[in-house]
């Protein structure tokens, strides 16, 4: 089993609140909110080269609720519920065992409760009507 592989499987065992595909989720949405949202970097002093395309825990939570809606439409809640999800404290939970494995990396001024509290679950994931003047 390579290092990868190996590494989410103890991270599993270690932290059994989420699900795999919650990991997976949480890593396709980094990439979402880098290349469809082309979300901008944060511009922290002494954050490593590699990391031009940081993003904060309050701009990553906009990214993975975006995300889910696209990808899950009026079921995100229930989806993301499945995996153990359910708040955005959940995805900072995630994005900090995804650190700890070397998956994701954080700046210095990157904290865990930086995903606390950017919305909630019940009110961000209700179905979006809107009305249009395009009557004709």
């Amino acid at each position: 089993m390579n290092d990868h592989l190996l590494a989410k499987f103890e991270l599993l065992q270690q932290d059994q609140r989420y699900h795999l595909e919650a990991y997976q989720f949480i890593r396709e949405s980094l990439a979402y909110a880098q290349k469809v949202m082309k979300m901008p970097a944060t511009n922290d002093e002494g954050a490593e080269e590699k990391q031009d395309h940081h993003l904060t825990g309050q701009q990553l939570c906009q990214a993975i609720r975006e995300y889910a809606l696209e990808q899950f439409g009026f079921m995100s809640k229930t989806v993301l519920n499945s995996w153990g999800i359910h708040n955005t404290g959940d995805f900072g939970e995630i994005v900090y065992n995804l650190i700890r494995v070397k998956e994701m990396r954080k700046s210095k001024t990157d904290r865990r409760e930086d995903f606390d509290d950017q919305f909630d679950f019940e009110v961000a994931f209700q179905p979006r009507f809107e009305i249009s003047n395009d009557a004709g």
